[in-house]
């Protein structure tokens, strides 16, 4: 198997200025989900991704409209990123009828298929198979549109994640595969539920390649994707990026995470991929002190307008729980 092949991939520096205003916005967005929620605002479980933006961004950075993403749970940010309006995840969120699905089910399983977004299942892992099946669509098609299947490190453990990874291989289809590995799969520590010390590794036993990168820069994980993506266009086949970062809250909002240390916890805030990527663009001279009050203040106004949009949205007639049914 030839090893892979680095590229640069250039980005000008309203580009990186783009990518900031995506990761505020992300962090922006799950934040105030956070302090909704426990006000009883929110109608649908939350899934932090706090800590977690720069593989959103990362990954999602120039994909075109035709391509797919199968997102997770804690994805959110994908959504926002693939072209669905603040306002309306937000009103999703709430379950009001201007939502995705108009009131009728949480954010986690919404997909938007005219903007290349497949719904989530709880069963995570399940999307896996999907995925290389979109991809194995695309090939037939003869396009060259590509599939981003997101995934933790627990759902490697599972039957689909193999299924679908020995499918892509031996089909050679255009998916590149997301490990988001925050190190627990809900409370089971990384550690304790696998044998090797990376996910990236168990690429080769299906015939391609495989890389572990930093999760929380966001430039490593664009550099690794967009290499990815230009293989999978080419007609090269899947990838495997394992992208190490860690989740800033508990699996869920009410999950209090007693499983794991304090210590540990700040040791990855320090590690957070928004200062340091700000901290970069300063250095560079491509951040000035304006650029960064007009990005914190455009977010800020989004997010409030997202949040009385959706209050103000009307709740869903129960008539209308019997339409769109499909058998």
């Amino acid at each position: 198997m030839p090893p892979i092949k680095r590229t640069k991939f250039k980005l000008a520096p309203e580009q990186q200025l783009e990518m900031l205003y995506w990761l505020k916005l992300i962090r922006g967005f799950d934040e105030r989900l956070s302090i909704l929620v426990r006000q009883g605002k929110v109608r649908s479980g939350v899934y932090s991704g706090v800590g977690q933006e720069a593989i959103v961004v990362g990954t999602c950075y120039g994909l075109r409209r035709e391509d797919y993403i199968c997102p997770l749970h804690r994805d959110l940010g994908t959504f926002l990123m693939k072209g669905v309006e603040p306002r309306v995840m937000m009103a999703q969120m709430y379950a009001k009828t201007t939502g995705l699905s108009k009131g009728r089910d949480s954010a986690l399983h919404s997909g938007v298929p005219e903007l290349g977004i497949f719904g989530n299942t709880s069963m995570l892992g399940a999307n896996l198979p999907v995925a290389a099946g979109l991809g194995l669509t695309f090939k037939m098609e003869q396009s060259d549109n590509v599939v981003l299947a997101y995934f933790g490190e627990g759902a490697s453990n599972t039957g689909d994640f193999h299924e679908a990874l020995n499918m892509a291989g031996a089909w050679q289809v255009p998916v590149v595969f997301i490990c988001e590995n925050n190190f627990y799969a809900y409370s089971v520590p990384f550690e304790h539920a696998m044998a090797i010390e990376d996910v990236a590794k168990r690429a080769e036993s299906y015939g391609f390649d495989g890389v572990a990168i930093n999760g929380n820069d966001v430039l490593a994980v664009y550099q690794a994707t967009q290499g990815a993506i230009q293989r999978a266009r080419a007609g090269d086949g899947p990838t495997l990026i394992e992208c190490k970062t860690y989740r800033w809250h508990g699996h869920s909002e009410h999950d209090k995470a007693f499983y794991r240390t304090e210590e540990e916890l700040a040791m990855w805030r320090s590690r957070d991929p928004i200062p340091t990527f700000t901290t970069f663009l300063q250095d560079r001279g491509v951040l000035t002190p304006e650029n960064l009050q007009e990005i914190e203040g455009r977010v800020k106004a989004i997010v409030d307008e997202a949040v009385t949009f959706a209050e103000s949205s009307p709740d869903p007639d129960p008539a209308d729980a019997v339409t769109d049914l499909y058998a």
